[in-house]
């Protein structure tokens, strides 16, 4: 492995400037007791840092790029798209283009709003649920991540692990935690027991939910927990909102409201519409929606909302998806991957277990199984520690937490895989 000269140099330099050297926590690899990869630039299925190293990436830009880096068909019409301009503050006809691939793929969305970030469109997903209901309780579950809005940060799960008991930052009130409930994830029992409570079961507002959680690891709710939700909101007239910023054309081409045959009625979007631009958005049904500004009084607005480059990319990003086999292509990639290592866990009785839906998985140390994110918690993370550093030793990138997700795009190499699997093994195998 190259020796990470310019990287550690470059590291204490932005250390100087930048609080914790990155601009998001996760990114400074706390606890790995590494210095940080500081990245130069990025083709197809590899990373390249500053130093020249080169590192087979499976965290994709936290799984927006499912079409790998560098895409050439994605940059040839953001160059064009460039040309014309970069941000006008007013509407463009790409966002409406953009939209409507949105609504044909996922039925859920009449209409659409776009915003900058994932937290923007939980954030105003919410308000707009509470605006529709004229109610104001929302329930989430514990280790759901919904961005970092003061109203989310209760008992979040990835990269706010550790910070505090009750709030999961220093800065947020309590009272604006008043109208936030956080339940146990996959748990049906639990939440019949709140809302059993005629006061919290008058009061709900909307339930907002990861369908398939990315932010304990990859933990996959319940289709009967689910199913319950969908029941019992209808049953309250509150709204079910699902957060599929990383789902969302991740797990399925409908997302996993798809994949589970569970329709929300609020959806909240990003990473992969953004074709690696920064984009996200919120959708749901039209009564829902034109309650929005200016048709409504529920107020939300973004200067740089609806960026043509950014909606150019994802419009582009979401048309290759069409691409015929595309699905079945990044099925196969995947399981060559993650089969041999579930055939190791099981044959040789390792302590860890691998939990996949689509091109999404996460290897979790210490456990055989996860269900919710106390479970998650209880995961070796010292071992997880040992084997993010054999990885990066050997040039393969993983997301540098045991909480996060792996994802595998559409470019990723049969060599580069069959790389990962044996590296991969490798550790197991030491693990015995």
């Amino acid at each position: 492995m190259t020796k990470r000269v310019q990287s550690e140099k470059e590291y204490a330099s932005l250390l100087q400037v930048i609080p914790g050297g990155v601009n998001s926590p996760v990114r400074a690899f706390k606890g790995l007791a590494i210095t940080p990869i500081v990245v130069d630039h990025a083709f197809q299925d590899t990373l390249v840092d500053i130093d020249g190293a080169q590192y087979v990436d499976y965290c994709l830009s936290w799984g927006a790029l499912i079409h790998g880096h560098a895409h050439p068909h994605i940059l040839e019409s953001v160059q064009k798209r460039i040309q014309k301009g970069t941000s006008y503050g007013c509407t463009t006809e790409i966002e409406g283009r953009l939209a409507r691939k949105i609504i044909s793929l996922m039925p859920s969305c009449e209409k659409v709003r776009f915003v900058s970030s994932g937290t923007e469109a939980t954030m105003s997903a919410v308000r707009l649920a509470r605006g529709f209901t004229g109610k104001s309780l929302m329930i989430k579950f514990t280790g759901g991540y919904h961005g970092h809005a003061d109203h989310f940060l209760v008992q979040a799960g990835s990269g706010v692990i550790g910070l505090n008991q009750s709030a999961t930052s220093a800065g947020i009130p309590q009272e604006l935690l008043h109208w936030t409930a956080c339940l146990p994830y996959n748990d049906i029992e639990a939440f019949d027991h709140f809302i059993s409570n005629e006061k919290n079961a008058q009061n709900l507002a909307c339930v907002i939910i990861e369908p398939i959680a990315a932010n304990m690891g990859l933990v996959p709710a319940d289709k009967k927990f689910l199913e319950h939700l969908r029941k019992r909101t209808k049953e309250l007239n509150a709204l079910l909102i699902f957060d599929e910023v990383v789902t969302g054309f991740r797990v399925a081409k409908g997302g996993a409201q798809s994949y589970y045959g569970v329709q929300p009625d609020l959806t909240c979007l990003g990473k992969i519409i953004g074709g690696g631009f920064p984009a996200a958005a919120f959708g749901g049904k039209q009564e829902i929606m034109d309650h929005l500004a200016p048709l409504g009084s529920v107020y939300q607005a973004g200067t740089l909302s609806g960026n043509p480059v950014a909606m150019e990319a994802g419009y582009q990003a979401l048309c290759l998806l069409e691409t015929p086999h595309f699905y079945e292509d990044l099925e196969e990639k995947t399981t060559s991957l993650t089969e041999p290592l579930v055939e190791c866990i099981n044959k040789h009785g390792v302590n860890a277990c691998l939990q996949r839906v689509g091109s999404a998985f996460t290897l979790f140390f210490g456990r055989r199984s996860v269900t919710n994110m106390q479970e998650a918690k209880l995961c070796n993370l010292a071992q997880f520690t040992a084997f993010f550093i054999h990885l990066f030793e050997r040039g393969i990138y993983i997301p540098p937490s045991q909480h996060e997700v792996w994802t595998v795009s559409s470019v990723h190499s049969k060599k580069n895989l069959e790389k990962t699997r044996d590296a991969c093994l490798e550790y197991l195998k030491t693990c015995l």
